[in-house]
């Protein structure tokens, strides 16, 4: 028997709060009729907290995580994927919530057991060195992320293949990073070779395809260029407003990148067509979630 799809659905189709709702109700059920060691209570206890993360409480989130760990690694030991997996998901939810130094030691210590349980080429444990790069680089080393990324991109490579939606994202990351590391110019030239790849393996209309037009042009404005940049980035709006439409986040983001470097290159009457000028002409990061739940 599997777990019930509705409150998941509730969750995926952005209502995190009904989701919560929904799995508590179901964890009462679950206690009742199963018990409180059956895999499915486990398993709905971790759904709870992803979703309660989701809706705004990470720090709710964490402390659900790590009583689930408590009792995973009592029923099922510290090697089981699914006492690894919380682990993940406890040191993401850390890091979100402001603590990113927690978060690259529980990612590191977890890195660790699983090269000893997985090995180093398996999924989890390529997504674990992801997370620990990430959070370093959050947590003031850019430049050791950036080494990080380069490390875990070679292996990559080697195991998933240079299209492999891993691969990619780890290219982005470890261009974001050399940029914040101060290296612009270096940005632009990851980015660049990357956004061709995407657009042939994603295609043009695709997120991550959209996401990288926006961190080239972003960095290029970084590097000097704040003309090029604003050219980029208004057709990338263009873009964004025919397929994610003008309420998108991304959307506005770009608008108000737009709007900045239109100001940095002298154009004052286009910042204000744009929309409000952004304090930070950086885009955001690729994204890096913690493992999908059970």
């Amino acid at each position: 028997m599997g777990l019930p799809l509705s409150p998941i659905w509730r969750g995926v189709g952005g209502d995190a709060v009904a989701a919560v709702a929904a799995f508590e109700e179901l964890l009462t059920d679950f206690i009742r009729v199963l018990g409180p060691d059956h895999p499915h209570t486990f398993t709905t206890r971790a759904n709870a907290a992803h979703w309660r993360a989701e809706a705004g409480d990470s720090v709710a989130a964490v402390a659900a995580f790590e009583e689930l760990l408590t009792d995973r690694l009592r029923v099922l030991g510290p090697d089981h994927p699914d006492t690894l997996t919380t682990r993940s998901n406890a040191a993401y939810w850390r890091g979100v919530g402001g603590d990113a130094v927690g978060a690259v030691a529980a990612f590191e210590e977890l890195l660790t057991d699983q090269l000893r349980v997985l090995g180093p080429d398996h999924p989890d444990t390529l997504t674990t060195r992801a997370n620990a790069a990430s959070w370093r680089g959050r947590a003031g080393g850019a430049v050791a992320a950036v080494a990080a990324f380069e490390e875990l991109l070679t292996d990559q490579l080697r195991v998933l293949g240079p299209d492999h939606p891993g691969t990619l994202t780890t290219r982005a990351n470890a261009a974001s990073w050399r940029g914040r590391a101060g290296d612009a110019i270096g940005a632009v030239a990851a980015l660049e070779p990357l956004l061709i790849d995407r657009l042939r393996v994603l295609g043009p209309d695709h997120p991550q395809t959209l996401t990288t037009r926006g961190n080239a042009a972003n960095w290029r404005g970084v590097a000097g260029d704040a003309t090029g940049a604003a050219a980029a980035l208004e057709q990338l709006l263009t873009d964004q407003l025919r397929v994610l439409g003008p309420d998108h986040l991304h959307t506005h983001n770009t608008r108000n990148n737009l709007a900045y470097w239109r100001r940095k290159a002298g154009d004052a009457a286009g910042q204000y067509v744009a929309g409000e000028i952004h304090t930070s002409p950086v885009a955001e990061e690729v994204p890096l979630p913690a493992h999908d739940l059970a």
